[in-house]
């Protein structure tokens, strides 16, 4: 049976760090189920590596189009990767 596992490299642009981005982001994951990590880019970004079915993972996608209710998300990208399996989902410093 194939793996239906995939991970996501997604990075968020705009007003996204000093918001409250990576705690609120940390809990959506845990609550889907997701597995991987979050943390702040020198260039003012959000990086998130997150592990998932591809269900849980567009679900974290929609949320994170949203965001906190505070800043502003200007733009998502992210790519399909292969999985590394991550132990749980945590914040990088």
């Amino acid at each position: 049976m194939p793996n239906s596992k995939v991970l996501y490299k997604i990075e968020v642009s705009g007003r996204v760090q000093g918001v409250g981005y990576r705690q609120a982001c940390l809990r959506e994951a845990r609550f889907r189920g997701i597995r991987g990590f979050v943390k702040n880019l020198s260039n003012g970004n959000v990086y998130i590596e997150a592990e998932g079915s591809p269900e849980q993972l567009n679900e974290l996608l929609r949320w994170c189009k949203i965001g906190t209710g505070y800043g502003n998300v200007e733009d998502i990208s992210f790519e399909i990767s292969e999985t590394v399996n991550h132990a749980s989902f945590v914040i990088h410093y």
